[in-house]
């Protein structure tokens, strides 16, 4: 535990370097100001954001996202309670209780609920992650390649989180990222797959490509097609301030917030759930199992709490298996994996022997960054909001001169430009059918770390494909990967009959 403390306390002395703080202070501004615009989500800000880490260190480039990704949890809440307009998916549950209350002219009240709950689950769940990380690495460090296959097929196996209703169109989203993944030159025999004898494809389509073109741009051609319409503002920003709750009345709400952050953390060790499955989660089970339950959706601090809480502190929980063993929590940290794969760091056990430093800089950062969201959130709620007055079109308009850019940047060729744009077409075509976007970069990310690691263990283990059910480990990893798949099948059947 000594150690670990001492680790941290380095890290929060490389957090405050006139770099990482002025990294961390950009991240919280431009996370705030990505989740109140309804036009934009915190994984596309997140994914906007990558292109322009690539002259950075490792250390403050991860910071910068990072801090988004916190942010990106709060300040949604904001437009949903004061405008009705949820920033966010993660913010629809704060319409129920958070614009109820608003309309009964609290909406400071409101806000000062959100912060509070935003501070409590942020800080809460960074410890957890401070005191998990480490046994968790541990245990993960005895694992050879057959466990390190069966925990990225668990990653992959997640998709039935991210496939909302459709187990079916979420398996032929991340197929067709898998697919994506295979384009290029075979690492392990040099053969090349699908490249048609265009030698930009020889060295693969570049995952952030396919994020920016997906996430970005195919949100783009989305509002496009809706025309930029949005809902009017049913409050003036100039009457937005933020009032605490008082310690009595916190403290009467003391089991919502053990529960949300409980939930948001749990929830956020499961691959692929993510902040917007914490907030419906923790609303749910508030409005089911509250001590006010016949009450949400009234306008109660209950229902602004439990998601807010939870929302935040799945980031602290997500970030757990995203350090340890590599395996994305969430879309937004699938996005800090391809962060530091792409400045040549391998998150997993090893990096804690390898990296410490910046490990515990990350973690500590996590600290500043949630404390920092709400100091900002507190003063400057006010002027963020104001970006609401723009123009969509416009705004629209900078995320695609941020696309065009990002693509560019990978590999400063325009054929990337060009597969960005078919991408984009991609991604609106999936929103257009129901087809869940996250699957497919999850592929895209996680296909080439699943092959390595199983034509390593096929190569050690002499084809043996048996031996990852014959090791306790991975064998159960395994299992639970396939009941993750197999039991909705199972449910759906079931209610079918």
């Amino acid at each position: 535990m000594l150690d670990v403390l001492q680790a941290l306390g380095v890290g929060f002395v490389h957090v405050f370097a006139p770099a990482n703080l002025a990294a961390l202070f950009v991240g919280l501004l431009l996370g705030l100001l990505v989740a109140v615009l309804p036009g934009l989500t915190l994984v596309m800000g997140v994914v906007l954001a990558l292109p322009f880490t690539y002259s950075m260190d490792v250390t403050p480039a991860i910071i910068l996202l990072t801090a988004m990704y916190v942010a990106g949890t709060y300040a949604g809440a904001w437009t949903s309670i004061l405008f009705h307009v949820p920033g966010e998916p993660i913010d629809v549950p704060m319409l129920w209780d958070g614009h109820a209350m608003a309309r009964k002219g609290e909406a400071a009240k409101a806000l000062g609920w959100t912060l509070t709950a935003a501070l409590v689950g942020g800080l809460s769940a960074a410890v957890v992650m401070v005191l998990l990380a480490q046994p968790v690495a541990r245990i993960a460090l005895t694992f050879s390649t057959p466990e390190y296959f069966a925990i990225l097929f668990f990653g992959l196996a997640s998709v039935v989180s991210l496939g909302g209703s459709s187990l079916a169109n979420a398996l032929i989203s991340l197929f067709a990222g898998l697919l994506i993944a295979t384009v290029g030159v075979d690492d392990t025999y040099g053969a090349h797959r699908f490249t048609f004898g265009v030698p930009i494809l020889s060295d693969g389509i570049d995952y952030l490509v396919v994020m920016v073109g997906a996430f970005g741009l195919g949100e783009v051609f989305v509002r496009m097609e809706q025309r930029f319409r949005s809902m009017p503002l049913m409050q003036s920003v100039d009457e937005v301030s933020t009032r605490l709750p008082t310690l009595r009345e916190a403290a009467a709400v003391k089991g919502t917030y053990a529960r949300g952050t409980l939930l948001g953390i749990l929830i956020g060790l499961v691959p692929g759930a993510g902040a917007t499955v914490a907030s419906f989660l923790s609303y749910g089970v508030e409005a089911q199992y509250g001590r006010r339950k016949e009450l949400m959706g009234s306008g109660i601090p209950e229902g602004i709490v439990a998601p807010q809480s939870a929302a935040t502190s799945s980031v602290g929980g997500a970030m757990i298996p995203l350090m340890t063993m590599g395996i994305p929590g969430s879309g937004a940290t699938a996005i800090i994996l391809g962060a530091f794969l792409l400045h040549g760091l391998q998150p997993g056990p090893q990096v804690f022997e390898t990296s410490r430093e910046i490990v515990y800089a990350v973690f500590a950062s996590i600290f500043v960054a949630v404390v920092g969201m709400c100091v900002i959130g507190y003063f400057a709620a006010r002027y963020l909001v104001r970006v609401l007055e723009l123009p969509e079109v416009i705004v629209s308009a900078y995320v695609v001169m941020c696309c065009i850019l990002g693509a560019f940047a990978a590999r400063n060729n325009i054929t990337d430009v060009w597969l960005m744009v078919v991408f984009g077409v991609a991604g609106y075509l999936c929103e257009r059918f129901r087809f869940p976007i996250a699957p497919m970069v999850l592929g895209v990310i996680l296909g080439p770390l699943a092959e390595t690691n199983f034509m390593t263990t096929m190569i050690s283990f002499g084809n043996d494909w048996t031996v990852f059910f014959t090791r306790p480990i991975s064998g159960t990893i395994m299992a639970i990967a396939i009941l993750t798949i197999v039991y909705p099948v199972f449910r759906q059947y079931l209610r079918r009959r």
